[in-house]
């Protein structure tokens, strides 16, 4: 299969969304190498810690196929040798003429890969993404948490169509209907971690598990985290169950992020609650927001955050959007913030 330079960057996309929430520390990178003809003759992606990268996956199928051929990754090759050798290496190696890549390595260990690729005589430039495109870019999350030296937070949240999380009485089960349910396990399964405070987590018990309609778990699990100073061994039967399924707790936020980054983390999710959202959006640390939106009218009931994060519209935070998708009646919109601080 013949592959113009905008549908090989399409796929190594794809190879890098496959593998998202599998990677981190390390980036989940997708490549695809063309043969001298242009055809498709390799696809990879980044393999677990230690594992190999995504220009030695797509090298390997290719095999000899890649001499004279090109690559395309969706971050600048690496330069450095770590648990694994430097891609820059492997693909001059390989004898590749040309490489395009989506990203430049904000990494100073690893950076420098294109300047290597061009002392060796190949060709290298840097591409930018498709417009309009269907795939997301699974690397920004990690490009983010790399320039901010902590996770990447995005804050989700299913609401109604007038705002409201929960009704009068509390009940929130469910807002949305099947279909966006199923999409925030795939979603889960993409993570490194999910948030919650200490107040849901005793009045909800929630296994924060990453599951299938059919109720199986997908192979891919987050660290399950609970922010808060309650002691949840205290409060009886909840708290033993959160425990035995291995939850996580931290006093506050910055410790959490700290030791989550410490260990790994670089793309996480706050789920729940009210408090806790308003908690991380005051501090500073919501890079991106998730909102499930519900054709749901309810007039009065609990909003999304429980306490004030501006005292005016000029001092909001602004939000983009960066994707919309619809799930059944319902539509699950994306924003990134406008100016990251």
């Amino acid at each position: 299969m013949k592959l113009d330079l905008e549908a090989a960057l399409l796929r190594a996309m794809e190879a890098g969304q496959s593998v998202r929430g599998t990677t981190s520390p390390n980036p989940p990178v997708g490549a695809v190498i063309l043969d001298a003809q242009g055809e498709l003759v390799g696809t990879g992606a980044t393999q677990p810690a230690g594992g190999a990268h995504a220009e030695v996956m797509a090298l390997n199928e290719a095999g000899e196929a890649a001499r004279n051929g090109t690559a395309v990754v969706t971050l600048e090759p690496c330069n450095h040798t770590g648990r694994t050798g430097p891609c820059a290496q492997a693909l001059i190696d390989a004898g590749v003429s040309r490489v395009f890549f989506l990203h430049g390595d904000p990494n100073q260990e690893a950076a420098g890969g294109a300047s290597t690729l061009q002392a060796a005589g190949i060709e290298v430039a840097q591409v930018a993404a498709p417009v309009d495109k269907d795939v997301p870019d699974a690397l920004l999350p990690w490009l983010r948490a790399i320039e901010m030296g902590r996770p990447h937070v995005t804050l989700k949240f299913a609401q109604t169509l007038d705002g409201f999380t929960a009704a009068v009485d509390g009940t929130s089960q469910w807002i949305t209907g099947e279909h966006a349910r199923a999409w925030v396990h795939v979603d889960r399964s993409q993570r490194d971690a999910i948030l919650i405070g200490t107040g849901t987590a005793l009045a909800d018990n929630p296994s924060l598990t990453a599951r299938r309609p059919d109720g199986s778990l997908f192979e891919q699990q987050p660290r399950r985290v609970v922010i808060g100073r309650r002691n949840l061994e205290d409060a009886g039967a909840a708290a033993s169950n959160l425990r035995e399924l291995g939850y996580l707790q931290f006093e506050d936020i910055d410790q959490a992020l700290c030791e989550l980054y410490a260990d790994g983390a670089r793309d996480i999710l706050v789920e729940g609650g009210a408090g806790l959202a308003s908690s991380f959006l005051n501090a500073g640390y919501v890079d991106a927001v998730q909102a499930y939106i519900a054709p749901v009218l309810l007039g009065e009931g609990r909003g999304v955050l429980a306490h004030p994060v501006a005292q005016t519209l000029s001092d909001a935070k602004r939000f983009r959007r960066s994707a919309t998708k619809v799930l059944g009646d319902d539509v699950l919109i994306e924003y990134v913030l406008n100016s990251p601080s």
